[in-house]
């Protein structure tokens, strides 16, 4: 049976330097898209611990999940703010399992994706100016460049290309945890104060292992009924479980419901489930 530990692993998942860039089939690769457009298949990189009995790793299931876009490269000149989400595994027997993913963009440092990164453009733009090139007699050689689908398309679609002299590119990663309930407040602080201290100039002050060390083997889940604080590599965390008369526990701003789907939708998605009606929400 389970311990009771408030996380089970923590979860590295992005380029793997040694296989390279392999397009992603499964997010609708499009090769007209340019290649910093395109999505490119992500691996879990590293787990830990390696496994636990009641509760084993799905690492095809975990690393589809915690990147379901597969990897995004960027540029400088890009936004790359982290982003978070959550997701939900469900096995045959319908136990469930939660993980928590923070995505954010580091320095691509081998030369080798730098170069492939490159090569892909120099095809892309070959590419693209064959297709898109209207065809000329020797009459007109000279006066085509100014024809807007043209030379200046072209011009214009490798306005957000990669150049390896000028440019620093950056690709999405992903930290996870792994968790046998859904304490989403205090995983996403978790996360981001560790991408902080990874971040910050200033080292944090134990070394990350010992923070990881402790989210996984030293704190637990904490009783029904029960508020759980530990502490994080900048402050502390609080987390809140409810007894067995309270609503089950829901960790999410109802706020964001709002947001997403705006007041008319919530209500008539309210009433249709007041009405048991079927419901389907459809998402990219």
């Amino acid at each position: 049976s389970a311990p009771g530990r408030f996380a089970d692993y923590f979860v590295i998942c992005g380029l793997d330097t040694e296989t390279g860039l392999e397009p992603d089939e499964l997010s609708g690769e499009n090769f007209e898209q340019t290649p910093l457009r395109r999505t490119f298949k992500s691996k879990v990189l590293a787990r830990y611990p390696e496994n636990v009995e009641w509760n084993p790793f799905d690492q095809d299931a975990v690393g589809m999940l915690c990147m379901p876009k597969g990897l995004a490269f960027k540029t400088q000149a890009d936004s790359r703010e982290p982003q978070f989400h959550s997701f939900i595994i469900t096995r045959e027997d319908g136990s469930r399992t939660f993980g928590f993913s923070l995505t954010f963009f580091e320095e691509v440092t081998s030369k080798q994706i730098c170069s492939a990164m490159q090569t892909l453009y120099h095809m892309h733009n070959a590419e693209y100016d064959i297709l898109h090139t209207p065809p000329t007699d020797d009459k007109d050689s000279g006066s085509s460049t100014g024809d807007c689908n043209g030379t200046s398309v072209s011009k214009l679609q490798r306005f957000n290309s990669y150049d390896i002299s000028r440019d620093t590119l950056y690709v999405s990663k992903c930290i996870c945890l792994i968790t046998p309930m859904s304490f989403m407040k205090a995983c996403k602080k978790v996360l981001e104060q560790l991408h902080q201290a990874v971040t910050s100039p200033q080292p944090p002050p134990l070394p990350l292992e010992s923070y990881i060390y402790n989210i996984l083997y030293e704190v637990p889940l904490p009783p029904a009924g029960r508020s759980l604080k530990f502490s994080g590599v900048y402050g502390p965390i609080i987390c809140q479980r409810p007894s067995t008369s309270e609503l089950p526990l829901f960790d999410f701003p109802v706020k964001e419901v709002f947001e997403l789907l705006g007041v008319e939708n919530v209500v008539q998605l309210f009433t249709c489930a007041l009405l048991e009606f079927q419901i389907l929400l459809y998402s990219q």
